[in-house]
């Protein structure tokens, strides 16, 4: 059963930068390590078990998923599901129509010389990135993801996950099979879209299709195609308010209270 996000990823062309800034920020931020396909990465950790990976390379290599993501500009490129039963849920999500590969391995050496290991079922083709990567754990999660989940900013989770879509109702289709849930149909004047929210443990999606020829989410297809467009921050009290992108890295962030 899928239970809750796992993380979500933000690609960018300098890691060390990256750390920077987002510390600028007030997220406190972890090394993570190397991946032996050529990506580091650095973890900000939450107190809903959720994370924020920033990742880059630190040797070229075009093949990569988000390769090409970052060519356009990185930021927000991917997100990766929890789930208690990797090979079912892999299963159900095909059944749903989603083109999605079998598990496979993968590991990544902590700076402290801890060999993580886990298996993940990656979606392929157009579908990645609208449809979810899911994982499983050979190492302890606890290894994973990092301990250190306060931050100066207040932040505690991540509240929800917007993601631009081109077809509504085949998406629709994926998750309500996939889930066994329903869709609830929404509008959202902010980004002018309309589309479904689909709930995910204590998290939340939204995708979104553009209402009009023109705004924020038809540039966005236009440009980078059906991906995430975007993500909500929980903080404990404040207003809700977008981090600067510059400061991001190209991710459209924003802090929400709740």
């Amino acid at each position: 059963m899928i239970t809750a996000i796992d993380h979500i990823i933000v690609v960018v062309p300098d890691l060390d930068a990256a750390v920077r800034s987002y510390r600028g920020l007030g997220f406190t931020v972890v090394p993570g390590g190397r991946h032996p396909v050529g990506t580091h990465n650095a973890l900000i950790s939450f107190a809903d078990d959720s994370y924020v990976e920033l990742i880059a390379f630190y040797e070229n290599n075009p093949d990569h998923r988000w390769w090409a993501p970052l060519q356009k500009g990185g930021g927000l490129v991917d997100f990766c599901l929890q789930t208690d039963d990797l090979i079912a849920d892999t299963q159900r999500f095909r059944k749903a129509g989603v083109q999605i590969d079998d598990p496979k391995g993968q590991s990544r050496m902590r700076p402290d010389g801890y060999l993580l290991r886990w298996v993940f079922s990656l979606s392929a083709g157009t579908h990645r990135g609208v449809a979810p990567f899911l994982i499983r754990d050979e190492t302890p999660r606890e290894e994973r993801v990092p301990r250190e989940r306060g931050h100066p900013n207040g932040v505690t989770g991540i509240a929800s996950v917007t993601v631009a879509v081109d077809d509504v109702p085949v998406v629709r289709g994926w998750y309500e099979k996939a889930l066994g849930t329903s869709a609830q149909e929404i509008h959202r004047d902010d980004v002018d879209g309309m589309g479904i929210r689909v709930i995910v443990g204590p998290h939340v999606f939204d995708f979104l299709a553009p209402r009009r020829p023109h705004g924020p989410l038809r540039d966005w297809l236009g440009a980078r195609g059906p991906s995430p467009f975007g993500a909500a921050l929980r903080v404990a009290a404040g207003p809700t308010r977008e981090l600067d992108a510059a400061e991001t890295l190209g991710a459209r962030l924003s802090l929400v209270p709740g």
